[in-house]
């Protein structure tokens, strides 16, 4: 990505939408139609993207890129990740705030500072953020965005920290520092409650 110098990612292409070249897009903007406001976005290639239309549809938004003019073309998109540069997000004044682009591909460290992870994705289905991560071998696994259980979020440092036991990851029996998915929180069942963190632009406020 020659032209960007401190790369956030903003998006990653799913399905296509149709016949006429329109994608269906998974933005970790805090409202997803925030993704237009960016102007042109980047692959790791270098490839720009001029976004011509955007519109929510469920959980994503269906969005018609420049050039993209079937579904041949829209297919072969799936899967691109797409990025701006730092310097396009807006700052703020208070250093506690943060954008929840910021978190993607933060280290994850336990609560005695090892690391053990990668922050995935930024999830929120209605109770608050949660945090998708991967830990060790292990994917997908969710973790409330709370107070307890993420006691620090360190972005110039590169990583988040963890409680296990707030975050409800519990090791397996066999000690091998992996968590146990069958105790380890899923998609329900785990308070989101505890850290609210509202919408803002393309972010969250710590």
């Amino acid at each position: 990505m020659p032209k960007l110098k401190n790369p956030i990612q903003m998006a990653v292409v799913g399905a296509a939408h149709g016949i006429k070249g329109e994608v269906r897009v998974k933005t970790f903007t805090g409202d997803p139609l925030a993704l237009g406001d960016y102007g042109p976005l980047y692959a790791k290639d270098g490839r720009a993207f001029e976004m011509l239309d955007i519109r929510p549809a469920g959980t994503v938004v269906v969005v018609r890129f420049k050039g993209v003019t079937d579904r041949s073309a829209a297919e072969a998109l799936t899967g691109t990740e797409l990025f701006v540069d730092r310097s396009a997000l807006p700052d703020d004044d208070d250093e506690d705030d943060f954008y929840q682009a910021d978190l993607i591909g933060l280290d994850v460290r336990d609560d005695k500072g090892a690391a053990i992870g990668k922050v995935v994705a930024v999830q929120n289905f209605g109770g608050g953020d949660i945090l998708d991560l991967t830990l060790g071998h292990a994917k997908g696994v969710l973790i409330p965005f709370s107070k307890a259980a993420v006691p620090e979020v360190s972005v110039a440092g590169g990583y988040i920290r963890v409680d296990p036991v707030a975050a409800g990851l519990v090791e397996d029996e066999d000690g091998d520092g992996e968590p146990d998915m069958e105790t380890a929180p899923d998609r329900t069942g785990f308070d989101a409650k505890r850290r609210p963190r509202g919408p803002k632009g393309a972010g969250g406020n710590r």
